[in-house]
């Protein structure tokens, strides 16, 4: 590989409304755009960090410019795995990497993964944790959706109050849950049978990482999605056993090229495989879209809480997600049969 030109752009995408979670409130999201040029094609990544782990733009931009002289000498994917640690910085580049290398080949991505065409992919839409009232009012603004996620903070009154709102204003729709580590097991065994009676069809990370042992034997009856308890591959054989899905995200596992493998691996081990997002904008969901090929559970609705997205960007219709590669991961058109 010749030489490359680095370029790092941090950007504030400001969100549309304050969206709070268990234990943070969110009004906006500072992203890392990592720019790769050989002189004649360039390829782009994004990256927001992971929030609870520090990983933060000033934390990326500085690991980067600690390898800038190693990576514009020339790197390949391979190559990151083993300079950067996983996390935001490596996802940026290793991004970057993916549509740089589609760009010089004329392929696009997901040709060079090895996946099948892509296809639209059902999404869900995310509502904050709010008062009942005004998340049932939110569920039925997303009129178009066939899935949401509900957020909880870990009050059980009010976070089964929280979903049997949603489920009233939207009987029919898929319905999964987030309590973002806000829970233990004792907690959960007077959560659930609310969640089941209001027919949730899964509970993503209810209790802390750290804590996943606490969940053997322990028998649930709506299947458990392990998020922050799986950050990379080398998490995946602690969770048998204790979850029954994965939630990858592109900023935890460090590009597109680690989320691919723990999409493969998960499969092996009995997993189930959920895509999601650290937030971001089009240039991020992308990337994503392409795990998403090969999961039974999308969370890819970033773009959907900004004040501005990038254009072109992905499209939302009839609750699903499309990625055309014209917003990344294209070659140009002059290279183009």
């Amino acid at each position: 590989m010749g030489a490359l030109r680095l370029h790092l752009a941090v950007e504030r995408l400001e969100f549309s409304a304050p969206f709070r979670i268990a234990g943070f409130l969110f009004e906006h999201q500072d992203a890392l755009v990592v720019t790769l040029d050989d002189g004649r094609h360039a390829g782009r990544g994004e990256a927001c960090g992971v929030y609870y782990l520090n990983d933060n733009v000033e934390q990326m931009v500085a690991a980067l410019e600690a390898h800038r002289a190693t990576i514009e000498s020339g790197i390949d994917r391979a190559a990151i795995q083993q300079i950067l640690p996983r996390g935001g910085a490596r996802n940026a580049l290793d991004c970057a990497l993916w549509e740089l290398d589609a760009r010089r080949t004329a392929q696009p991505v997901w040709e060079i993964a090895g996946l099948d065409r892509p296809r639209p992919l059902v999404t869900t839409f995310t509502l904050g944790a709010d008062e009942p009232a005004v998340m049932a009012e939110g569920a039925r603004k997303w009129s178009q959706a066939r899935a949401l996620k509900v957020k909880l903070t870990g009050d059980r009154e009010l976070d089964v109050a929280r979903v049997r709102a949603v489920r009233r204003a939207r009987p029919a729709v898929w319905l999964g849950v987030d309590a973002n580590q806000a829970y233990t097991v004792a907690k959960l065994g007077a959560l659930i049978p609310a969640l089941r009676e209001a027919n949730v069809m899964l509970l993503e990370q209810p209790v802390a990482r750290g804590a996943e042992a606490s969940l053997e034997g322990f028998d649930s009856p709506i299947p458990l999605a392990a998020d922050e308890s799986a950050l990379g591959l080398f998490d995946l054989p602690s969770l048998v056993g204790r979850f029954n899905m994965v939630n990858i995200k592109l900023d935890k596992c460090g590009g597109l090229t680690e989320g691919l493998a723990m999409a493969r691996e998960a499969r092996r081990l009995g997993l189930g495989v959920m895509v999601g997002n650290m937030m971001g904008s089009s240039l991020a969901m992308a990337p994503s879209f392409m795990v998403g090929q090969l999961c039974e559970v999308v969370d890819l609705d970033g773009p959907t809480f900004l004040k501005h997205d990038r254009s072109p960007g992905v499209t939302y219709t009839d609750g699903m997600i499309w990625v055309d590669e014209a917003v990344w991961g294209r070659a140009p058109a002059e290279t183009r049969g």
